[in-house]
């Protein structure tokens, strides 16, 4: 193979590279590491913590609490904010549905109350399918990824 056509393919590569990490969305830059929302765990009483995986746009994780309980976590990948699924939320179905409406949201279903965070199905504003993880008592999107 000549240099040139070796060249070639390494820039193409190198392009293809970059336009795939400039594709990623602006939330994962700013996303915790793994090991961060893990430190953030156990500065808070958690012990025991383990499967820390980033899904659906927000970070999950089993852990212990303080009381020695086996708990679900979901935290928010950009502040830390711990939900447990213990949590009670202040908001019904219908005001989730109505505050995703009002953030221009369309299509809004499959609404539920899971891992001490509302999940819900939607179409974004440029009519793609998403999954979205709500704090329980803001109704604020912390978790965003495409269905």
């Amino acid at each position: 193979m000549s240099k040139r056509i070796a060249f070639r393919r390494t820039g193409l590569a190198l392009a293809a590279t970059t336009l795939l990490v400039a594709a990623l969305p602006a939330m994962a830059q700013d996303a915790l590491t793994a090991a961060e929302v893990r430190a953030k765990l156990e500065a808070q009483g958690y012990t025991k913590v383990n499967d820390v995986e980033f899904e659906d746009g927000v970070w999950t994780a089993d852990a212990r609490s303080a009381d020695g309980n086996r708990v679900d976590l979901s935290i928010d990948p950009k502040t830390g904010k711990v939900y447990p699924n213990e949590q009670v939320a202040n908001l019904g179905k219908a005001d989730v549905e109505a505050k995703l409406t009002a953030a221009g949201y369309a299509n809004v279903h499959d609404i539920e109350f899971d891992d001490g965070v509302w999940k819900a199905e939607a179409e974004d504003a440029q009519g793609k399918d998403v999954e979205l993880r709500l704090d329980p008592n803001t109704g604020e999107v912390i978790g965003k990824a495409r269905d």
